[in-house]
């Protein structure tokens, strides 16, 4: 059986955990991560509800993936549970902006399955256990500041993070914006053919306006020329031979 060449975390926590000896070792539980360089080392599974014990597996144990099932090569490092609450992590770590204020969840991430290099973590907005939340994608170099249990970034809203998967609020809100980008769009189109009409209209005005002054003037200007004339000067027996 092949890995993929990339898996998400959640492939690995929602899986019953099956070792080579066909024993059930119970759901994964948890990540076991280095955060300062952004790479996931393992995971952890719990074989009972009734006991404390969990047991420890490496990323290299893990062998195939099923739908149900990941199928582990070896045996697993038996830890508490009250121990593996103090290992750092980011997963469940609140997503802080510039302005301090928390805007996320870090709730999944997606690794490389052959060397564990995390490639990106998923942020969502509310529980991740709500049916139909949306996703953001953040890759680890956007990240100014961490600590366990936080992360901070240097944007203001998750929207400057490229959309994974969208909620239906999330596909309302962005057909909303697109028709007012397109209402406006069409307004600024509309408002400028209105002013090329008007000033068409003004322009053919003012053209059919100036033949008639032009005619006004010839004629005036004729007139003129008669009353003026050396003609009416002359006696009228002058005028009458």
């Amino acid at each position: 059986m092949v890995l993929p060449s990339q898996l998400l975390l959640s492939d690995l926590l929602g899986r019953t955990v099956r070792c080579e000896l066909g024993l059930d070792h119970g759901p994964g539980l948890m990540a076991w991560m280095h955060p300062p360089v952004h790479r996931l080392l393992g995971w952890v599974s719990r074989p009972s509800v009734l006991h404390m014990s969990r047991d420890v597996w490496r990323l290299d144990q893990c062998r195939g993936i099923t739908d149900q099932q990941v199928f582990v090569r070896g045996k697993p490092a038996v830890s508490d549970q009250n121990i593996l609450d103090r290992l750092p992590t980011l997963i469940g770590g609140d997503l802080i902006n510039r302005d301090g204020k928390r805007i996320g969840l870090l709730v999944d991430l997606a690794y490389e399955s052959s060397t564990g290099t995390i490639l990106h973590y998923l942020v969502s907005r509310s529980d991740p256990r709500l049916p139909g939340h949306s996703l953001w994608r953040l890759l680890p170099d956007r990240i100014t500041e961490q600590h366990s249990g936080y992360v901070m970034i240097g944007s203001r809203t998750l929207d400057d993070l490229p959309l994974v998967r969208s909620s239906i609020r999330q596909s309302l809100l962005q057909r909303t914006q697109r028709w007012r980008d397109q209402l406006q769009e069409i307004g600024s189109r509309a408002s400028d053919r209105l002013e090329g009409w008007m000033e068409e209209s003004l322009w053919n005005e003012s053209r059919s306006k100036q033949p008639f002054e032009l005619n006004k003037l010839s004629k005036e200007a004729s007139v003129e020329e008669i009353w003026d004339s050396d003609i009416w000067s002359e006696s009228p027996s002058q005028r009458r031979s």
